[in-house]
């Protein structure tokens, strides 16, 4: 079979299958614990499609706002840790851990 008619039957299932649902919670995502779910609580996050919406950054230092206190940097490597999972059921590995988030952010910094 030809490779574009592969991609046309593929294109059509998944077309008629219709959306996936996801049916996760906030508190199913790799990183995010008990503290984490407060702190979504405070900024109005109450769910993953709440939460698709949202840049990590800007959450971070929204919370920071709304607590008066500067949070610990890495809370913006959890965030954008969940959010990632959020927009990408399928995502995984490495990416679904805080750690990779934070390995990428202090790159990014020290460029």
């Amino acid at each position: 079979m030809r490779k574009d008619a592969r991609k046309a039957i593929f294109k059509k299932m998944t077309r008629d299958a219709g959306p996936v649902k996801d049916n996760r919670k906030l508190s199913d995502l790799a990183s995010v614990g008990p503290e984490t779910l407060e702190h979504f609580k405070t900024l109005g996050v109450h769910s993953l499609r709440d939460l698709k919406k949202h840049d990590s950054t800007k959450l971070y230092e929204e919370l920071c706002l709304l607590t008066g206190i500067h949070q610990d940097p890495n809370v913006e490597d959890v965030f954008k840790a969940a959010i990632e999972q959020a927009k990408n059921p399928k995502l995984v590995g490495q990416r679904k851990n805080w750690t990779y988030w934070n390995e990428v952010r202090l790159k990014n910094q020290n460029k």
